[in-house]
C-alpha cells in the first residue's frame, strides 16, 4: 500500500516535501497534483522508477514520457531552446503548457520519443510540484494518473484520458502500483495541457488543453 502524505496546496511543509525527496531518490513513485491533472511521476534520472511508470501507464517503447523543470533556464539543460521557442516560453511559463522540443544528452532514452529525439517538458504553476523540483533538484516525470486501457493513449503525447475518476477512486486505483500518494485535499481536475510542438520553423498546437486560446491567436 502506497503512504499518505497530507500537504498543504499552496504552502507545502518543508518536512514533508523532504521526506518526499529522500524517497523519490531511492526510487518511489508517487501520484501527485499539478496544474493540470493529478500525475504519476518519479525522479527523471531514477531509471527503475521511469520503467515503472511506463509499466503502469501500459505505454509502448515508442511513447515518449513528459517531465517537469522548474524554470525555462532549467529546460535549456535537457533540450535545445532556440531564439523562437524561447520566446514563446517565456511568454507561458509557468503554466499548464507541454513543450516538444529536441532533447539533449541529458534526458534518458526510456522517456525520449526514439524516432525523432524528442522530449515533453513542462513548468508548472503549482507549489507543490515546484517545492518538490527545488528540493530534489532534477525534473520529475509526469504523466496522467488515468487508468490506462488498451485504447487510451499518454496524456502527455496523446488525448485526454477517458477516466474521470474522484479523489477516492483514484486512491484505490492506484494504491497498489505507487508508492507515495499526495493528498492536498483536493478533487483531481481532468483539464489536460495544452501540447505546443517546438520543434519545426513554425509552432504548432498539437492539443488544445488549458490556456490554449492564450496561445490561438500567434501560433
Amino acid at each position: 500500500m502506497a503512504k499518505i502524505i497530507a500537504i498543504h496546496p499552496d504552502n507545502p511543509q518543508t518536512r514533508r516535501i523532504e521526506e518526499i525527496k529522500l524517497a523519490l531518490l531511492n526510487g518511489a513513485i508517487m501520484l501527485y497534483p499539478t496544474d493540470t491533472v493529478y500525475a504519476i511521476g518519479c525522479d527523471l534520472n531514477a531509471k527503475s522508477a521511469v520503467e515503472r511508470v511506463r509499466q503502469i501507464k501500459q505505454l509502448a517503447n515508442d511513447k515518449p514520457l513528459t517531465f517537469l523543470c522548474p524554470s525555462l533556464s532549467n529546460v535549456s539543460t535537457y533540450a535545445f531552446v532556440g531564439d523562437t521557442s524561447y520566446r514563446i516560453m517565456k511568454r507561458l511559463i509557468p503554466g499548464p503548457y507541454t513543450f516538444l522540443l529536441p532533447a539533449t544528452k541529458l534526458v534518458p532514452r526510456l522517456v525520449q520519443n526514439p524516432k525523432r529525439k524528442t522530449t515533453g517538458i513542462r513548468v508548472p504553476n503549482h507549489p507543490v510540484c515546484l517545492a518538490l523540483l527545488e528540493a530534489l533538484g532534477n525534473p520529475i516525470i509526469s504523466t496522467s494518473a488515468h487508468v490506462p486501457t488498451n485504447e487510451d493513449e499518454d496524456e502527455n503525447i496523446g488525448r485526454e484520458g477517458k477516466s474521470q475518476l474522484s479523489w477516492v477512486e483514484l486512491c484505490d486505483a492506484l494504491d497498489k502500483m505507487v508508492d507515495i500518494i499526495i493528498d492536498t485535499g483536493q478533487e483531481p481536475t481532468y483539464q489536460v495541457s495544452t501540447i505546443l510542438d517546438l520543434t519545426t520553423a513554425e509552432p504548432i498546437i498539437i492539443r488544445r488543453g488549458l490556456g490554449w486560446e492564450a496561445v490561438a491567436a500567434w501560433v
